[in-house]
């Protein structure tokens, strides 16, 4: 490795690898959002209570079976081949040409959506049954109990994953490239195709790699502890108890 080779790289071709980690971040951010919501609605949709009869409760199970399938189906194959489904196989199937980044985040958005739904769901079967009977004592439906007591609660128990998926994203969309994504590892390709230096172009790459999961994590991890409230409160409720 010569670092005077990575440093040439680095000022000749900066702006690609901006543009490269700049692509990263909107499609990882965006489809993380956007899934996050997706697993939110997946979640509440699974535990909504119905009685075992009734047009209303097969319907629901129908609903319920459309959306276990598409879970099983987006965490049990991989991002790279659903990205050419969909970049490729809408525009076969149905003529939909649709472009390579709104493509990317699509793609992105429903396999964060997947994995999201289980780690939903899980948020809201821990929270504890105590407070879904307290909540409808005092005549709050079942909307309301989720929106007031529920979520709020989920929210900051997920976090955590929230957290992971996005920075699973922000690695993942490297397979991105195969739609023609101009994400960092698209562009870092084309850079060592130029100039033949392989292992120093990817080297800035896990670089700037390293620098986005790293601050998506802090960044992440303040968010917790500014939810979680001072030390001192969490301290008094530990002696409490």
């Amino acid at each position: 490795m010569s670092l005077e080779w990575i440093l040439s790289i680095i000022e000749n071709n900066w702006q690609m690898f901006l543009r490269g980690a700049y692509y990263t971040l909107l499609i990882s951010t965006i489809s993380t959002i956007i899934g996050a919501f997706i697993g939110f609605f997946i979640g509440i949709m699974h535990t909504i209570p119905v009685r075992k009869k009734g047009v209303k409760f097969y319907g629901l199970k129908l609903i319920s079976f459309i959306l276990t399938c598409y879970v099983e189906f987006f965490r049990g194959t991989p991002m790279i081949v659903q990205a050419m489904v969909v970049y490729y196989g809408l525009d076969i199937a149905f003529g939909i040409d649709m472009h390579f980044i709104t493509a990317g985040i699509l793609v992105v958005s429903l396999n964060t959506g997947a994995y999201m739904a289980e780690i939903v769901r899980g948020g809201i079967v821990s929270i504890d049954n105590g407070q879904y009977e307290a909540a409808s004592a005092i005549g709050m439906n079942h909307f309301q109990i989720m929106l007031h007591v529920v979520l709020p609660q989920v929210a900051r128990n997920v976090l955590p994953a929230t957290g992971n998926q996005l920075i699973m994203n922000i690695k993942d969309t490297a397979v991105l490239n195969v739609i023609g994504v101009t994400e960092l590892f698209f562009q870092t390709k084309s850079i060592s195709g130029n100039n033949f230096r392989y292992f120093e172009s990817f080297f800035v790459a896990c670089i700037l790699y390293f620098i986005m999961t790293f601050t998506a994590s802090r960044i992440l991890l303040y968010v917790e502890k500014r939810l979680d409230g001072p030390d001192a409160y969490q301290k008094e409720q530990k002696e409490a108890i």
